[in-house]
């Protein structure tokens, strides 16, 4: 079951990816003598000098601990810190600011979930839905606590082309179903699933549901009311921002009825040696100092990415798909793996004689820098009978003219490899 690119019934403008490249200063440098091509965007993309600039602005002119400080240094980290907080709820369309939670990424944000809402409605043989093609870190957490609990991890299969039937989704929701989490849009086939289609499902059960955005928020419009999902996460790194910083979006009423995850400074109201009395959402979950620059850092990429438009952003990068895609064909032995009618910017392929890491290692000599490996996904390696693939992955700075050169890259490949 395939879902409408967010951007294919709509008129957006074209990116100057040009004069976006003029924005990052890692760009302009060589690898191996050669100009660099950077396409491993999925694993972390580059940040702009705006971002760099914040970030160091904050330890240059106004660092300080937030929160607890009367004297001006930390009033003005406060307000820089909680000011991104609406930043996120903006570019998520969160209904308000209280249902963003800072966390180090999106790895720490689906535990937090695990942990703090799941865990504690869990009963030997209860079930947690996901699907065969998640990230690691949306299938490890949920075993975890399946093991503490005695619950049971149900995973929904996928098609050849990497692509979820609803009906599939559908038929695997039971009276013991009690939560499900899906990625948006899968990091090693690039698929865009059907989120919007699969928070009904869950709604119609009463179910509670958490998107991975991992790989959605950083390259399209995420409208977290318009899903209706209850919890979004995703991280900065992806979003052109600093690493070590996550967003976990959750609706208010059942952020206040959670548990906290952590414990320590800064996420109580009171504290006795009898009893303490924890604040409000979302400080509730933000236990100890956070990462201060990285979270400025973030706001700055926020508003970065706001500006470039991400419904301009997910064109973009799509035409820069399709036209890979086109020339990929043209390669003998090269297998495109995750074949969806919608995808999002990401490439992944095995090439026949030529492992991955062969493959990275030749484009690497020619200034190419992508993914190869399993993408912290290995049961979609498995499905595919390959244990690793080579993975392109665009963001808005990326051109057609650094497509050709990935393109005569692989010809190289195979001059070489093919038989």
């Amino acid at each position: 079951m395939s879902v409408t690119n967010p951007v294919s019934t709509r008129t957006t403008p074209a990116l100057d990816a040009e004069r976006i490249r003029q924005d990052f200063p890692i760009l302009q440098r060589e690898v191996h003598g050669k100009p660099l091509v950077y396409l491993d965007n999925g694993a972390s993309a580059q940040r702009p000098a705006c971002v760099i600039d914040a970030e160091g602005d904050c330890y240059r002119q106004y660092y300080a601990n937030i929160h607890r400080g009367v004297h001006m240094l930390s009033q003005e980290s406060t307000r820089a810190f909680e000011a991104v907080r609406g930043k996120a709820a903006g570019l998520l369309n969160a209904a308000s600011e209280r249902e963003i939670v800072f966390t180090r990424g999106t790895t720490e944000s689906i535990n937090l979930v695990a942990q703090s809402h799941v865990r504690p409605m869990l009963q030997p043989g209860d079930e947690i839905l996901i699907t065969g093609m998640e990230h690691h870190s949306n299938i490890v957490p949920w075993q975890l606590i399946c093991e503490y609990t005695g619950a049971k991890l149900v995973v929904v299969p996928f098609s050849d082309a990497g692509e979820l039937s609803l009906e599939d989704v559908a038929s695997r929701i039971t009276s013991r179903t009690r939560f499900i989490s899906v990625m948006q849009v899968s990091n090693a086939l690039g698929t865009i699933n059907p989120a919007r289609e699969i928070v009904q499902l869950a709604r119609r059960h009463g179910l509670t549901i958490l998107l991975d955005g991992a790989q959605a928020a950083p390259h399209m419009p995420v409208d977290v009311q318009d899903l209706d999902c209850d919890f979004y996460v995703f991280s900065a790194h992806k979003l052109y921002g600093p690493t070590g910083v996550g967003v976990l979006y959750g609706k208010y009423d059942l952020l206040k009825a959670m548990p906290p995850w952590q414990g320590g400074g800064d996420m109580i109201r009171s504290v006795t040696f009898e009893r303490t009395e924890f604040a409000e959402p979302p400080a509730r979950f933000e236990a100890g100092t956070p990462n201060i620059g990285g979270v400025i850092g973030l706001g700055a990429a926020i508003d970065y990415f706001q500006a470039l438009d991400p419904a301009a952003v997910l064109a973009h990068e799509t035409d820069l798909l399709r036209y890979a895609e086109a020339q990929m064909a043209d390669i003998p032995g090269l297998r495109i793996i995750g074949t969806a009618a919608d995808k999002a910017g990401i490439l992944s392929f095995v090439m026949e004689d030529a492992h991955p890491h062969d493959i990275g290692t030749i484009l690497d000599a020619d200034g190419i820098a992508i993914r190869a490996g399993h993408h912290c996904a290995q049961p979609v390696m498995q499905r595919y009978g390959v244990p690793a693939t080579a993975r392109a992955s665009f963001a808005a700075y990326n051109t057609r003219a650094e497509v050709d050169a990935l393109i005569a890259s692989l010809h190289k490949v195979h001059d070489l490899f093919g038989r």
